[in-house]
């Protein structure tokens, strides 16, 4: 019997669309057939950046954040990745998530990382993000694994300035985890363009993890169980959700628009067909 399809949305976390298309070339290529990914950015009023590198910039869209994650799940998504490797507003998100489950990029490539070997490397952009960033897997519990972060020096409009300097920048970053440092597996903190992983793994010999495909999987894979097994986010104790009257008195939870741009990847398949 056919059922309907794994709803996944992957909310780019700035007011700026230009990446939109990339993420959904990426969802339509990676997806399951019977999933269906939609991929938004928050309104241009939430801040048009262009990245979010400075806690400053976090704070100002964690807002847009949760307004989004709650009209997603009001939406009836199955689950949501957050689009940035710092894993903004991750925590924050999960609490007013209702039975949506909420995943990001690093918590997602940590999780795949270790499944594939025992010590992993993590490739950066710049110094600045290694602290926020480490903190973050060490929470997470895989800090014995990891062999070290290894920064380029380039921020995140810099990775598209000069392509052949920033494919050689992280060549050189994922040869002295592999080599020097013996990492087994790399995760890309962030990237040159979706696929160019599949390039550095045939060069370094070591699985490369891409952190938009990690969290598009993660969640759509998450969904996948919440629907075969029952497994829906508890919202006991640590996780408790926010009363409902205190949201509506409070009032900036539900207000105006949630999202800017949408780009609606389709199923291809119903849940239960064959593709």
């Amino acid at each position: 019997m056919a059922h309907a399809p794994v709803k996944i949305m992957y909310l780019n976390p700035i007011g700026h669309s230009g990446d939109d298309v990339i993420f959904a070339d990426m969802a339509r290529e990676h997806k399951l057939p019977g999933t269906e990914v939609h991929v938004a950015s928050l309104p241009p009023n939430d801040g048009a950046f262009t990245h979010i590198e400075y806690r400053s910039y976090e704070a100002i869209v964690t807002r847009g954040i949760i307004r989004a994650v709650r009209a997603a799940a009001r939406e009836g998504f199955d689950a949501l990745a957050i689009g940035c490797f710092y894993d903004t507003a991750l925590h924050d998100a999960r609490e007013i998530s209702g039975e949506m489950v909420v995943t990001a990029p690093c918590f997602a490539s940590c999780e795949i990382a270790v499944s594939l070997a025992n010590r992993f490397g993590v490739i950066v952009g710049r110094r600045k993000w290694v602290d926020q960033m480490e903190g973050n897997v060490r929470d997470y519990g895989h800090g014995a694994r990891l062999s070290g972060f290894y920064h380029v020096e380039l921020g995140v409009n810099d990775f598209q300035t000069d392509h052949d300097r920033t494919a050689q920048c992280l060549l050189d970053a994922g040869r002295k985890a592999v080599e020097e440092d013996y990492a087994e597996a790399l995760i890309l903190g962030c990237t040159l363009e979706v696929g160019f992983y599949a390039e550095l793994e045939k060069l370094l010999g070591v699985p490369v993890i891409d952190p938009s495909i990690a969290a598009l999987k993660r969640a759509e894979y998450a969904a996948l169980l919440k629907r075969q097994c029952g497994w829906i986010p508890s919202r006991k104790w640590s996780c408790e959700a926010p009363p409902e009257e205190e949201i509506a008195r409070f009032g900036g939870f539900d207000d105006g628009e949630a999202f800017g741009n949408r780009i609606v990847v389709e199923a291809t398949s119903a849940v239960g067909e064959a593709a």
